[in-house]
């Protein structure tokens, strides 16, 4: 079971990237799968969120209008459009899924995380 990022860079600023997140060894359905990121020296912060079921989203709002997160369920996959990058952008990119069962039981996968590096 895991969720392994890829399409991570080097970017100038305003340039774009998709990063993908593929799950293997359980089906994305019912998760909530998110992308994180962490700048050298800050905290984890959630970057955009979406529900496997419905489809509904919900984004930083350091990112809102330049960040998509979609989802294709048949390919197990996940995927964070960005465009309009800037160098406050650079991070490691981290994906996240996770269902809650009850109030005790939860299932919970991190990637290892994949590099963005927006130059100036």
């Amino acid at each position: 079971v895991q969720v392994v990022e890829s399409g991570g860079g080097l970017v100038q600023s305003g340039g774009s990237l998709r990063l993908s997140c593929a799950a293997s060894g359980f089906t994305l359905k019912g998760y909530v799968m998110s992308w994180y990121r962490q700048a050298p020296g800050k905290e984890r912060e959630l970057v955009a969120s979406i529900r496997t079921v419905g489809g509904s989203t919900n984004y930083a709002d350091s990112v809102k209008g330049r960040f998509t997160i979609s989802r294709d369920n048949a390919k197990n996959t996940v995927y964070l459009q960005m465009n309009s990058l800037k160098p406050e952008d650079t991070a490691v990119y981290y994906c996240n899924a996770r269902l809650t069962v009850t109030t005790l039981l939860e299932y919970d996968y991190w990637g290892q995380g994949t590099q963005v590096t927006v130059s100036s």
